[in-house]
């Protein structure tokens, strides 16, 4: 009994059966769906949810900055505000630096504690 003949017979039988065409296009369709769902969308969500905030801005609001500084908005520009984080301190961000509008008298109490 020679192994040679069962081995043909093996790699006959694989190259026989081949999938369909149409599984592959499954296949990549699934994977679109599935970064769509997973990846996409959310982080579409957060940038326009970003950009209502860059929108809503106005002068006087309260707001955190992604480094972490908390002030009030002094001045405001297309692109630019300044924050005024202290008495007489004042500092220039660019708009998109600013992380969340934090309700009125946040400074005032986090200043009393």
């Amino acid at each position: 009994m020679s192994l040679i003949p069962s081995a043909i017979a093996q790699t006959q039988t694989a190259a026989t059966q081949q999938a369909s065409p149409w599984t592959f296009w499954v296949m990549m369709g699934g994977m679109f769906i599935f970064m769509y769902l997973l990846i996409i969308r959310p982080q579409r969500k957060r940038q326009k949810e970003h950009q209502n905030l860059m929108t809503a801005l106005a002068k006087g609001d309260e707001v955190l900055m992604s480094s972490g500084i908390i002030g009030r908005i002094v001045k405001l520009d297309d692109t630019y505000v300044v924050v005024e984080t202290s008495t007489n301190v004042e500092l220039k961000f660019q708009k998109a630096a600013i992380q969340a509008v934090l309700p009125k008298g946040t400074i005032k109490s986090i200043e009393a504690a």
